[in-house]
């Protein structure tokens, strides 16, 4: 009895998912009312979808409010330790609620030019925001993959939602079977890890662990696997080949919703995987996680300075981005996970302001825009130029001019020299690399300003929902920049809370472990 939880306090501690899943539930029985007026390309389809994005819009700010409340509060996560209810948890949701409104902003923006979106779009991306969620609070290896697949469900349709977009078609058909590619991975890996420990809860994880010096061979073998599923999902070299077309080929403000939101809960959950059932394992895959950081830094920004189409530009340098991340959690200390949320943090506003620049530019047409797009972008819009340069500034880690990209990285940096194991390599292959990418933020920046505007190359104005997004963005990036005290005295108090050694495996457990060490 001792693993059952009162319904009460699990509706207290998951009231933010239940939130979001009630109301994205609500909007999908209003847009299917009349069906009529779904229709996308149509007046009333049009003024429908616009609708329920703002409603989208308003349901992530009144679900953000009582994250707050709740990590005010002190809610604590399930007695049963499935659930989470740290600061890691509160502080990734509301990253990921924030990262979502303004996706759904960038939605608004590039509906308005191109009418493409049916209604239904804005609720599969607060069910995706709801998987993510999820995954932020995750204790269990099955709440992972129940996280993950309400996630890739929904992203898997999203990336091919234009209908009209033969590129779409093909972004969604690449991201879905590469995506159930590395779910069987995944799965399999947990499936390794439960047959070895007896458990699917990270902390049962961690004690089987620290009790069994001479790992199995199906628990490392399922370690393994588990990193081989995540390595996909967060696009890691050499399992980063699918992102440049899923992104080049899906809608502007899905690409940024994936480059900018699910990245943020695959890596949130990596890192709780990581630090709360594998720390004790750090032996076996440190040095793996090593060489993936180095790899995926290097190959994304080298295949990064070839690029004109600025998509597959932004994709590989997501991709860079990723191995940025990764040193986080290599580290494997308190200060690598603050470390990753202020980056997340940076990166997230960056590509959702420089994603809300590239939507204004290509004025809903179904293509990429190009170096030419933004030449003498300055003599026309000067503030659009000046935005997305701090935008891929703050993207390159420039000091004053990338504000506060340049601190994320500064973090990250003191992470890995300061840990009880100093990554020194490590944060030299990062200024190398961070010197690499240089190669082609510049370009784009000289485009802008000192190359002149082809005829009837003509700029539009942003939406008002645009620009107060992109004011928004390039504000905080660069006021942050100036003075990151607050976030990143937030990014510190947002810690795992390490479960005590009392509650750590209760009597149910004790048995399934005292099974599996005799298998062994």
């Amino acid at each position: 009895m001792g693993d059952l939880v009162s319904p009460g306090f699990m509706l207290q501690t998951l009231a933010p998912e239940l939130l979001l899943c009630a109301g994205a539930l609500t909007l999908l029985l209003a847009t299917v009312w009349n069906r009529q007026g779904n229709v996308a390309g149509s007046a009333e389809g049009a003024e429908r979808t616009a609708a329920v994005t703002k409603f989208a819009m308003m349901l992530c700010l009144l679900v953000a409010v009582v994250v707050i409340i709740e990590w005010g509060d002190g809610v604590s996560g399930t007695p049963d330790l499935r659930i989470a209810g740290d600061g890691f948890r509160w502080a990734v949701d509301l990253l990921i609620l924030g990262g979502t409104g303004l996706a759904l902003m960038l939605l608004d923006a590039d509906h308005a030019h191109s009418g493409a979106y049916s209604p239904e779009v804005p609720v599969l991306m607060l069910l995706a925001a709801a998987g993510m969620m999820v995954l932020a609070g995750a204790r269990d290896l099955m709440f992972v993959f129940l996280g993950i697949e309400l996630m890739s469900l929904a992203v898997y349709v999203l990336a091919g939602v234009n209908r009209r977009s033969p590129r779409g078609a093909e972004a969604a058909i690449k991201y879905f079977l590469l995506g159930a590619f590395s779910t069987g991975f995944l799965l399999y890996g947990m499936a390794l890890l439960f047959g070895a420990t007896g458990s699917t809860r990270l902390v049962d994880i961690a004690a089987w662990v620290h009790t069994h010096p001479m790992l199995s061979p199906m628990f490392l073998i399922g370690m393994g696997l588990l990193l081989i599923g995540f390595a996909f999902k967060i696009a890691l070299a050499p399992f980063h080949l699918w992102a440049p077309d899923v992104y080049d080929g899906a809608p502007l403000p899905i690409t940024a919703f994936m480059a900018a939101v699910v990245k943020t809960a695959a890596f949130a959950t990596f890192a709780r995987v990581m630090a709360e059932a594998l720390s004790g394992a750090v032996g076996h895959w440190h040095a793996v996680l090593w060489w993936l950081a180095v790899a995926t830094m290097v190959a994304g920004n080298i295949m990064a300075l070839s690029q004109r189409n600025l998509v597959r530009m932004l994709a590989y340098s997501s991709i860079a981005q990723a191995g940025y991340l990764l040193v986080a959690l290599t580290v494997n200390s308190q200060a690598g996970s603050s470390a990753l949320l202020f980056f997340l943090a940076s990166y997230t506003l960056a590509t959702m302001g420089a994603f809300g620049v590239l939507i204004t530019l290509n004025h809903g047409r179904d293509r990429s825009p190009t170096l030419d797009d933004v030449a003498g972008l300055w003599s026309v819009r000067p503030l659009l130029a000046v935005a997305m340069a701090i935008y891929l500034f703050a993207l390159l880690g420039m000091p004053l001019a990338g504000g506060m990209g340049f601190f994320a990285k500064w973090y990250l940096l003191q992470s890995a020299l300061q840990s009880s194991a100093p990554q020194t390599q490590l944060a030299v292959i990062v200024v190398l690399s961070s010197v690499i990418s240089a190669g082609y933020y510049l370009p784009v920046i000289a485009a802008m300003f000192m190359k002149s505007r082809p005829d009837g190359h003509a700029v539009p104005k942003p939406t008002p929902l645009t620009s107060r997004l992109i004011a928004i963005t390039a504000i905080l990036l660069l006021v942050l920049g100036i003075y990151p005290t607050p976030l990143a005295r937030i990014a510190r108090s947002a810690t795992f809370s390490t479960p005590s050694a009392s509650r750590s495996v209760p009597a149910p457990s004790r048995a399934n472990l005292s099974t599996a060490s005799v298998a062994q």
